[in-house]
């Protein structure tokens, strides 16, 4: 309406609303787009608050605009408590719930029904597959990121709730949510989507589909993984002791160089390559050799039949 009345020619010579209120509960956007209208001969008439365009009436009119900018932020105010109040009582506050969740009618006052949240079995059971996933991969892979989650979703045809395809918010949401441990999170952010302050967000217990220790276990990992922590290479990257290794004689990272055209490649101290032989004396170690040598050592370390007893043991009480 706005861009009709401001266009050249307006498409229209006024515009009519119940109460200025109607228009705008803003008093600078009100003011500001009266006047826009104004200088393209488009004028703003209430029904019923009837102003002219002397100085008095304008005045008036602004008067009023800052009384309904103040009536709607009180009001706010008090739906806000009301909804915090009833999220403390463990009811619902309408809109979709979280995947994994479904509404029910928990009781009734006067005509109002009041609904609480309860697991949905279905969708229940991919929340725990999308946990489990992330710290134990599909058993031909090892722990998994976002997008790989994602992709053995897809690629497995497990639908969203809606029956479509899963992305990467939609996973990382269910990653991170606290309410599939029981903890829902009411008022978390603004209108703009910002983090609230902790006091002004209200915990509601509700049933959990997973475990806090696996929870907490996966946000550990969300955050190791994070590429403001570990860059993406590091963890991803071909190359199996990136980031891992240092010269015992400076403490420089051991990065990788080649030799014979990429035939032959070593981890070489970064310190010495960068300022020459005066900075470190360096050292450099076939990276084949070093790779054998480190995982024969955790072969033999991690891989004994007491530990793996533990270990399988522990996977099979998860799955």
């Amino acid at each position: 309406m706005i861009e009709a009345g401001t266009s050249n020619p307006a498409l229209f010579d006024v515009v009519i609303v119940r109460s200025f209120s109607r228009f705008f509960r803003d008093h600078f956007e009100l003011e500001f787009y009266v006047r826009k209208l104004a200088r393209n001969g488009v004028k703003l008439v209430s029904i019923t608050q009837e102003m002219g365009d002397d100085p008095m009436h304008v005045m008036m009119r602004q008067i009023m605009a800052l009384f309904d900018e103040y009536q709607s932020k009180e009001n706010a105010k008090h739906v806000m408590r009301a909804l915090k109040e009833n999220a403390l009582q463990g009811f619902r506050n309408g809109s979709l719930p979280p995947i994994g969740y479904r509404t029910v009618a928990a009781e009734t006052r006067g005509a109002k029904v009041k609904k609480k949240l309860e697991i949905d079995p279905l969708h229940a059971e991919t929340v725990r597959l999308i946990q489990r996933l992330a710290p134990l991969g599909d058993g031909a892979h090892g722990l998994m990121g976002v997008k790989n989650i994602v992709s053995y979703l897809n690629r497995n045809r497990i639908f969203t709730r809606d029956g479509g395809r899963w992305g990467i918010g939609q996973v990382h949401r269910i990653l991170t949510r606290r309410t599939h441990m029981g903890e829902h999170e009411f008022n978390k952010r603004s209108k703009s989507k910002e983090l609230k302050p902790t006091t002004e967000v209200a915990v509601v217990p509700v049933p959990p589909i997973i475990a806090r220790e696996t929870f907490d276990a996966v946000q550990a990992q969300l955050k190791a993984r994070h590429p403001k922590v570990t860059p993406a290479a590091v963890i991803s990257g071909p190359t199996m002791l990136t980031g891992l290794i240092h010269c015992a004689k400076c403490g420089g990272a051991m990065t990788i160089r080649t030799g014979k055209g990429g035939r032959y490649r070593y981890y070489a101290c970064s310190t010495k390559a960068r300022q020459g032989p005066a900075a470190c004396e360096g050292m450099a170690v076939p990276m084949e050799n070093l790779d054998d040598l480190v995982a024969s050592h955790l072969e033999d370390r991690l891989l004994q039949p007491e530990r793996l007893e533990t270990i399988l043991a522990t996977v099979l009480d998860q799955r």
